[in-house]
């Protein structure tokens, strides 16, 4: 009780009780506080916290904002590790002081970093302490941190690949903080633009997609950032290759490069010469071409991880069109679908390799072969909205079985 703590303080500090009471309050009315039979005003608390030389909320049984900054700061360094225990860590390093995160920026912030871990974790009731911390940010008028809570909740149901319940719960995020915050910076529009972008494509709608794509690169034009422009420039050019509009993919491949080389970001770079090799392999059917620039990717240690298995699958479309299906089927292989690929166009990279090997299979006259490789691809399309590499895939399928 707050008189306990003050008496414990009191002593811990070695006061009597004349040299607490001062001037202030008399000696009688802090032994009543002390005692729990008298409640002091906040002056008079404001008082005693002086005299203790503690913060205020230190009486009230609350945590102090320097020690919340001091959790805080340990909680982002094990948010931003890479290892298998940091999201169990963040839990049990939040868990004791959820109940007095109720204000303020670092409450919100350890509340968001909080059910963020437990969605990591898989564990139930994330949703409580984003709400929370929603609320904190709203209250505050952080609008790019109340953004990133909003992004977040449709982020979980994009990984769950319920793509328009995503759509809906970021349209509807948007169109809340619009309406209750001033105003919104311009990376936090962009972010919003981004996302929004792919998940209009993620469920088919092409149009739109283009729509909010096309004036999210020309507000980033306008307002002189280039926030989230390679991100949009990939996106533009996948969705170019997709369906096969030669001059859309010319002009965001040209922006992409120019992007890669000024920001020396080698992921643009790859990605770009990737969708080069695409378009070479499945709409010049260049192959001998696509290899030139394949082989000296895959021999670079720098080659990133997952760009590395989508170069891996590249090799092996060449393989095939210039009739090496022995070694194409080895280099599918090798490739397993990315647990953190969740887009349905990126998922599509890698489910349109068991189309190609089942080909394969058909050629070496290995027809069970061919037929259980194209039933996984169609398998694996079946939730997938219709594209061209979904229809190919179906189409394969029935060639393989109608031929008997």
């Amino acid at each position: 009780m707050l008189g306990d703590r003050i008496r414990k303080i009191r002593k811990q500090k070695k006061l009597t009780l004349e040299a607490l009471a001062g001037q202030g309050l008399t000696k009688g009315m802090l032994s009543l506080i002390e005692n729990n039979k008298a409640k002091p005003s906040m002056e008079s608390l404001a008082y005693i916290a002086e005299g203790l030389g503690v913060d205020v909320t230190e009486l009230l049984g609350e945590i102090s904002t320097q020690e919340l900054r001091a959790i805080l700061e340990k909680a982002e360094k094990l948010y931003n590790q890479k290892s298998d225990e940091q999201y169990k860590e963040i839990l049990t390093l939040i868990e004791p002081y959820l109940e007095k995160l109720t204000q303020g920026y670092e409450s919100a912030r350890l509340l968001d970093i909080y059910s963020r871990s437990l969605s990591k974790e898989k564990l139930p009731g994330w949703e409580e302490y984003a709400n929370r911390a929603a609320i904190i940010y709203d209250e505050i008028n952080l609008t790019a941190n109340r953004a990133q809570i909003a992004i977040f909740r449709a982020m979980v149901k994009f990984i769950q690949h319920e793509y328009s319940r995503s759509l809906d719960i970021l349209l509807s995020e948007r169109e809340v903080i619009q309406l209750t915050h001033v105003s919104m910076d311009p990376m936090t529009r962009m972010d919003f633009d981004y996302n929004e972008a792919i998940l209009h494509f993620a469920i088919g709608d092409n149009e739109a997609a283009s729509a909010v794509m096309e004036k999210a690169i020309q507000f980033s034009k306008e307002q002189r950032i280039f926030y989230r422009i390679n991100d949009l420039y990939r996106l533009g050019a996948g969705q170019a290759l997709m369906f096969k509009d030669e001059e859309k993919l010319e002009l965001y491949l040209r922006k992409l490069k120019q992007y890669g080389e000024f920001a020396d970001d080698l992921l643009s770079i790859l990605i770009h010469d990737l969708l080069i090799v695409m378009s070479l392999n499945t709409v010049k059917q260049e192959y001998t071409e696509a290899l030139e620039i394949i082989d000296p990717f895959l021999s670079d240690p720098k080659m990133e991880e997952v760009v590395e298995d989508l170069y891996q699958i590249e090799k092996g479309k060449a393989l095939y069109g210039l009739g090496r299906f022995s070694e194409a089927i080895a280099y599918f292989d090798k490739v397993e679908t990315s647990t953190t690929t969740h887009h349905p166009f990126d998922l599509a990279l890698y489910y349109v390799r068991y189309s190609y090997k089942a080909l394969c299979h058909r050629e070496l006259g290995e027809r069970l072969e061919a037929l259980q490789a194209a039933q996984i691809a169609v398998e694996n399309f079946e939730p997938l909205p219709d594209t061209p590499f979904k229809q190919f895939a179906i189409e394969t399928y029935q060639m393989i079985r109608n031929l008997g």
